[in-house]
């Protein structure tokens, strides 16, 4: 490739290809901080609903759908309330038959 053809349309980035590993680590970190979005505040009536479903759910064994808070997306999961830890501020939630995972209480965003 001649000298005039490497000034042409891409070709003076195309003829120097290389890249240093922190700068492809500053682009992904920064593609990643883009999509990231803050924790919802929620009022304390809002945290009061929350807190009476899950009770509700727990007594009654009524299936409840939880969003969960995500720096990126929202995560639902519908099941049933086995436990609840006041103390520690954290449900142990029963997802299908024979599954479940401790859920803190403050990553609750709603319950319905």
């Amino acid at each position: 490739m001649t000298t005039r053809k490497k000034l042409e349309g891409n070709g003076l980035w195309e003829s120097s290809r290389m890249m240093l590993p922190e700068h492809k680590e500053t682009i992904i970190r920064r593609q990643l901080e883009e999509g990231r979005k803050d924790r919802p505040t929620l009022d304390p009536q809002e945290m009061e609903l929350i807190e009476q479903a899950l009770a509700e759910s727990f007594h009654e064994h009524r299936t409840i759908t939880l969003r969960m808070f995500d720096e990126y997306e929202d995560e639902e999961l519908t099941g049933i309330v086995v436990l609840i830890h006041t103390f520690r501020r954290e449900i142990k939630f029963s997802i299908a038959e024979g599954d479940w995972q401790w859920i803190k209480i403050d990553e609750i965003v709603s319950a319905k």
